[in-house]
């Protein structure tokens, strides 16, 4: 961390035993990304319940790099918060989490969802019941009746734009659980 770590406690007293897990805790934020700006811990004690006994709430500010994330870890949401170990160990998790992700996202290694692939109806022989889409990269794939999805085979017109799933078939690929694309089209 650039700045020190700057721990409070609100409306209790931190023992050294509490400064000490936070402190290790927060250096094991550093092994996960070691551009941390800054990092403050607050640890509060909410009022005191006849039955269940004090609650704590615990938020974590980390500064990085063009982003500042925060972990608030709210009392009436973890009934095992009553421990402010727990509660601390809690919010670090988060943290954690929260930090491997801003990590990816800097390396760009989020996740991408490719688009279902997807061409346009080039033939169809309503008699036979099949026909043929042609793929961006220019390939023919069969597909029948059966695989149309939601839609009504007669209703097909050449040139319509579909998404599909492709396997190998006997006769070489072959189209299944074809659906017409509607109003949002894909972009290559």
């Amino acid at each position: 961390m650039k700045l020190p770590l700057q721990i409070t406690f609100r409306n209790m007293e931190g023992s050294d035993a509490m400064k000490a897990n936070i402190e290790e805790r927060a250096g094991k934020l550093d092994q996960v990304c070691d551009q941390i700006m800054s990092c403050r811990v607050m640890v509060e004690a909410q009022h005191r319940h006849r039955q269940a006994g004090n609650l704590y709430h615990v938020r974590i500010d980390l500064t990085v790099p063009g982003n500042e994330l925060v972990v608030s870890r709210e009392a009436h949401e973890h009934h095992s918060h009553t421990d402010v170990y727990v509660a601390i160990r809690d919010a670090f998790d988060a943290a954690r989490r929260q930090l491997e992700n801003y990590v990816r996202q800097r390396r760009r290694e989020v996740k991408s969802h490719a688009a279902p692939p997807h061409g346009r109806i080039s033939q169809l022989f309503f008699n036979e019941g099949y026909g043929r889409i042609e793929t961006p990269d220019n390939r023919e794939i069969y597909f029948n009746r059966n695989s149309l999805l939601n839609g009504d085979f007669e209703k097909l017109e050449i040139g319509s734009e579909v998404s599909f799933s492709e396997e190998e078939g006997d006769n070489g690929p072959q189209a299944s659980t074809v659906k017409i694309v509607g109003k949002h089209h894909y972009v290559e």
